[in-house]
């Protein structure tokens, strides 16, 4: 919580900063680096666990892994077929990875890294280099006529390839821009009304009951966030799967 001169500091939170002293600065390694570790091995934790029990009545640590194993499984099947199983663990890696990003980031004092654009542009080029990869590597030069669709009268090219080559290029902007956006607006709308809570409570004998509108609105915007939190990983997970379709049918 920023209260800095009565104003509302809400992008602070953002700011990265070295952890671990002299190692920190010398290899620029970030708070933000700090939570990406966690969350593989979270991950990893977790999953390994889930194998490890095996019980033929999962417990909630099995049932959660096998849950999310199955949601993720399910998707890949659904948008690209049985020839998606093969690009499963990408797909899961992906959504696992930015789903304990978003959710690491509902606890205090920890960090979203998916709330900085370079790690979400960084997401968003690496499945756009593997689905056009395996699109090349499946198709050959045909994976071209992807841009100009069969039937289509020739005298048009000049406008659908151009838009078609755009389409294909804004890829990586529209996954990294929504993630972004998203968990930057939410855990600003956090940070504004929290900080609401505390100038309004300072108001004296009144401000205990001014503060309670905001108070009320943070606890619904938390419940909000854990499900936005949610959502985009889902949604960068379900777009990463019909991007694999798409690389693999062509149209």
């Amino acid at each position: 919580m920023a209260v800095e001169g009565k104003t509302i500091d809400a992008l602070s939170q953002f700011e990265l900063s070295p952890v671990g002293g002299v190692f920190g600065w010398a290899v620029s390694f970030s708070q933000s680096n700090l939570f990406m570790v966690i969350a593989v091995v979270l991950t990893f934790w977790l999953m390994k666990a889930t194998a490890d029990r095996g019980a033929m009545v999962p417990g909630r640590l099995q049932a959660l892994g096998e849950s999310a194993y199955e949601f993720v499984a399910g998707m890949v099947r659904d948008q690209v077929g049985d020839e998606g199983k093969k690009y499963f663990p990408f797909v899961f890696s992906i959504f696992m990875f930015v789903l304990f990003g978003n959710l690491l980031g509902m606890l205090p004092y920890a960090f979203t890294y998916t709330s900085h654009i370079m790690v979400t542009l960084t997401l968003a080029v690496v499945v756009w280099v593997a689905v056009t990869v395996i699109a090349l590597k499946r198709h050959g030069m045909h994976f071209f006529s992807y841009f100009f669709p069969e039937g289509a009268p020739v005298w048009l090219a000049p406008i659908i390839i151009p838009v078609e080559v755009i389409s294909y290029l804004s890829r990586m902007v529209s996954l990294s821009v929504r993630l972004f956006a998203n968990m930057v607006a939410g855990h600003v709308m956090l940070k504004v009304f929290a900080t609401f809570v505390v100038l309004l409570g300072g108001l004296g004998a009144i401000g205990p009951f001014v503060a309670a509108m905001p108070l009320a609105v943070n606890v619904a915007l938390v419940g909000f966030e854990f499900l936005v939190a949610f959502l985009q990983a889902y949604v960068f997970a379900i777009l990463t799967s019909i991007y694999l379709h798409d690389a693999v049918h062509l149209h």
